[in-house]
């Protein structure tokens, strides 16, 4: 089998796995400084997997090499059966400029993006989507608002409702639970797991360890390398969560592109 293609399919217990997404030696970094090494697996098709890690270990930069942002140092970023127009993003929050005069309705609209492109027309269809997404999302009566005069959790909604109108196979979510209250953050996580249960695969890097253990079955670790890639229980361990902080500190921000052997 071609050494590259390795990690495409794998026999388990179940049968034949599907990798969407894979990863190959993969390096990222700016301006030739690494910020993820020598990154080698892969997430299957249907996949529920937080991402998480110490600040700085390079979850962000990860998300950017998905979708494409930030081109690889070395080694490959794989997407297997999708192209990335159909890779859906929400970013963190306090990247989105909220002081431009666009309203929630235009804003969500714009999931339709991907099939109506900068002056194509919006169909019914698409109409249908926004105006249900909107609902679904708890934003009626927000249509006309603009997006600068809502509070956190009610942009996290409004960013939430865009994601489903695009209706993505490949979602990632980077903090998506992060700042907002209780009930936005119930109400998403309840959010995602649906769209799981669809048969969406969902990258979201997240903070809150609790929620990983609670709503994610699979968890990468990350600490500008792989620590730990696996069943959740396993790999938020004291020993890897250790491993991970020590790794972060000691991590030379200025380090050359080096080889892996």
């Amino acid at each position: 089998m071609c050494m590259q293609r390795y990690l495409a399919w794998r026999i388990s217990g179940g049968g034949l796995v599907i990798m969407i997404l894979e990863f190959e030696n993969l390096t990222l970094g700016y301006e030739l400084h690494p910020a993820v090494h020598h990154l080698s697996l892969g997430v299957e098709t249907g996949a529920l997997l937080a991402l998480v890690g110490p600040n700085g270990a390079g979850k962000s930069t990860l998300m950017k090499g998905i979708m494409g942002q930030l081109q690889p140092l070395a080694g490959h970023i794989v997407l297997n059966g999708i192209q990335r127009q159909n890779l859906a993003y929400l970013p963190q929050l306090n990247q989105v400029d909220r002081t431009f005069p666009i309203t929630v309705n235009e804003l969500v609209s714009l999931g339709a993006w991907g099939e109506t492109g900068a002056f194509g027309r919006v169909r019914s269809r698409h109409k249908r989507r926004v105006r249900d997404a909107i609902e679904q999302l708890g934003l009626k009566g927000f249509e006309t608002r603009l997006i600068g005069s809502l509070s956190g959790g009610q942009m996290q909604r409004v960013l939430f409702a865009r994601l489903l109108v695009q209706e993505a196979d490949l979602i990632l979510l980077d903090e998506p639970v992060t700042g907002i209250d209780s009930r936005t953050t119930h109400d998403l996580i309840h959010l995602i797991q649906s769209w799981n249960r669809a048969g969406k695969t969902i990258i979201a890097v997240l903070h809150d360890l609790e929620q990983v253990r609670r709503y994610f079955p699979k968890t990468l670790l990350l600490s500008r390398q792989a620590i730990a890639f696996g069943e959740t229980l396993e790999v938020l361990s004291d020993d890897n969560l250790l491993r991970a902080r020590q790794m972060n500190e000691a991590f030379d921000d200025q380090a050359e592109l080096c080889l892996h052997v």
